[in-house]
């Protein structure tokens, strides 16, 4: 692997089979991410971009090809060791939120760390700093249903951040938000790229937004155009 890459895929292909459905999703991607990158990858539904962004995150297995994440080829690994390995080095933000009702912000945020092995008091520490880094001091108490949208994702970004992760993917990460919103949200994520050098992965439909990631790959029928 690039030493200066913190992910790679080589020749990466996703086909589903069930009776007679035969359907190739993903066929021969190659993509590398540098450290501290920013790429963007946009593509009409259906052209595999969510299917890529589950592989390379370790959610889906390839019907072939390989990925490797900080130096680890993720195919090689247990489910066990792919488990610590995406805790450690990925962070995930959906289009949804995927906070969960019943717990607070700080508790949403903290959780990654409490999984991860930290003490209450260390990652509730850990998630307070992170909370007032992303704007929502005055909402550590609240839970997800008192806070508006921006709010939520805000809140989602920094859960993906609390173990200082190397990757962050986002899948549409502000497909649930006016344009405002998502522009805020957009500019949250740069400021953070910037200050943590943290690598950002990002599905998006907005030309605007994508625009401001950085790189921005095109994909259509399961590859990688541009």
């Amino acid at each position: 692997m690039n030493n200066t890459a913190i992910l790679e895929c080589r020749q990466l292909t996703k086909r589903y089979t069930q009776g007679e459905l035969d359907v190739e999703v993903l066929r021969g991607v190659d993509l590398t991410i540098g450290v501290g990158e920013r790429v963007a990858i946009m593509g009409a539904s259906g052209s595999g971009k969510s299917t890529l962004l589950h592989l390379l995150g370790g959610l889906e297995k390839p019907s072939g090809g390989q990925v490797v994440l900080d130096n680890i080829d993720i195919n090689k690994i247990g489910s066990s060791g792919l488990a610590k390995l995406r805790n450690r080095a990925l962070g995930f933000v959906y289009q949804s939120h995927h906070l969960l009702g019943e717990f607070t912000v700080l508790e949403n945020v903290a959780m990654p760390q409490l999984i991860g092995g930290k003490t209450v008091k260390e990652a509730s520490e850990n998630a307070v700093e992170l909370i007032r880094r992303v704007g929502l001091g005055h909402r550590i108490e609240h839970k997800p249903g008192e806070l508006s949208g921006g709010e939520r994702q805000r809140a989602a970004i920094a859960r993906a951040l609390i173990n200082k992760p190397a990757l962050v993917m986002a899948d549409e990460p502000t497909g649930n938000l006016d344009s405002k919103t998502a522009h805020q949200v957009y500019e949250l994520m740069l400021e953070l790229n910037q200050e943590m050098n943290v690598s950002f992965l990002v599905v998006t439909h907005d030309h605007e937004l994508a625009s401001k990631i950085g790189r921005v790959l095109h994909m259509e029928d399961g590859l990688i155009v541009s």
